[in-house]
């Protein structure tokens, strides 16, 4: 039987690395979504939505496919923070965030466009950081520049000295792609990354 046709809905190098790990043959489609939040839309709602937006965005060129999407949100007391895209506004969110807990929630869907079934889900990971002086978030600033990561860090490289801790199920939901929950789904789909 043929291996159905897998497709990560997103031009994120991250994601892309990330599912490289699980060394299961896949497509890349770029989703043309708006990643604007609704008016009192919830982070989880947000994610949730946008993470089916994006696989349902794709649809249309693989009828016979498993799509992943997802997306990311990071927030502090219940505010999204976004990605900072500057390096002002990174030198802000690190210093708002200095000595608090983060809470990042990443959407995950997995669509059957064959059956047109999408299962989703949010995993949230909390983000304990240490307290920065201004010379830790210049110096971290200068080598990583993670102007398009939210939070204002890369955890998978140096960021990681930023944190005292990490509260989480699975820290590729991090990085932005829950890779022990999207193992399942796959699996249930038939797609199997240990073989048998």
């Amino acid at each position: 039987m043929p291996r159905r046709v897998l497709v990560l809905a997103s031009t994120s190098p991250y994601r892309r690395a990330l599912l490289e790990r699980l060394g299961i043959p896949f497509h890349t489609a770029a989703p043309a979504v708006d990643e604007g939040a609704r008016p009192g839309e919830p982070p989880q709602v947000l994610v949730l939505r946008l993470a089916e937006a994006k696989a349902r965005a794709v649809a249309g060129q693989y009828p016979d496919a498993l799509i992943i999407g997802s997306d990311q949100v990071a927030c502090l007391d219940g505010e999204i923070l976004g990605k900072p895209g500057t390096r002002a506004r990174a030198i802000a969110q690190l210093e708002r965030a200095s000595g608090r807990t983060l809470l990042f929630q990443t959407g995950l869907c997995l669509l059957n466009t064959k059956t047109d079934v999408a299962q989703t889900l949010v995993e949230p990971v909390g983000v304990h950081m240490r307290r920065l002086t201004r010379a830790q978030i210049d110096g971290y600033l200068d080598r990583e520049q993670p102007f398009d990561c939210a939070g204002s860090f890369k955890s998978e490289s140096l960021g990681i000295a930023l944190f005292e801790r990490i509260e989480c199920d699975d820290p590729n939901a991090l990085i932005g792609l829950p890779l022990i929950r999207l193992t399942r789904l796959l699996e249930a789909a038939g797609i199997t990354p240990l073989g048998a």
